[in-house]
């Protein structure tokens, strides 16, 4: 049985792969978030919610407690908060990280320009590349909420293909990320429409 901590378990894309890996699986989740109670438990059988903030390194760490994977969907300060998991992470003794950043993050977006906008998940990445962690970053175009999984993926220094990708189709890749330790790992991914 599979244990995962989910960071940031209230945002849009963290709800739509729990619903997954609930369909899908037979995984555990601990769903870690700030204000619990603004999260209903969907399966009281395989979920604990845990109520708690990133940077609160004794709760990260109490969480981390018997866990297999980290899955991290964040916003905020989030170099303190990636380099807040590396630390827990070598704590528990954990080394499996799916952590959600942007695309565009190095400037791989033929015809944009950097924006100071992307500069936390920039910033966040750098901590997690230099970890030792069997990461894997993910760089998402725009959420769709098309129900098809469909999509291509591009790694650190290609050009990022297209703009858009489906919730579902990340949804599908994390949880293959999850469950499949060395697919992709140490790698920075670009997520797009197929």
């Amino acid at each position: 049985m599979t244990n995962i901590l989910i960071l940031g378990a209230n945002g849009q894309l963290a709800r739509n792969t729990t619903r997954m890996l609930l369909d899908r699986t037979d995984a555990n989740l601990a769903l870690y978030l700030r204000r619990a109670s603004r999260l209903a438990n969907p399966a009281p059988e395989k979920v604990r919610i845990v109520d708690g903030e990133v940077l609160d390194n004794a709760a990260l760490r109490l969480a981390m407690a018997k866990q297999d994977v980290v899955y991290a969907n964040l916003s905020g300060d989030m170099a303190r908060q990636a380099r807040s998991i590396v630390d827990a992470m070598h704590a528990a003794g954990l080394k499996r990280l799916i952590f959600i950043s942007s695309m565009g993050i190095y400037g791989e977006v033929p015809g944009e320009k950097y924006r100071s906008v992307l500069d936390p998940y920039r910033d966040s990445a750098a901590p997690i590349e230099q970890s030792d962690l069997d990461y894997t970053i993910l760089r998402p175009g725009w959420f769709t909420h098309d129900a098809e999984i469909n999509y291509r993926l591009t790694r650190k220094g290609e050009p990022f293909k297209g703009h858009d990708v489906s919730l579902n189709s990340l949804s599908d890749l994390i949880v293959k990320l999850a469950f499949d330790p060395a697919l992709h790992a140490r790698q920075s991914l670009g997520v797009s429409s197929g």
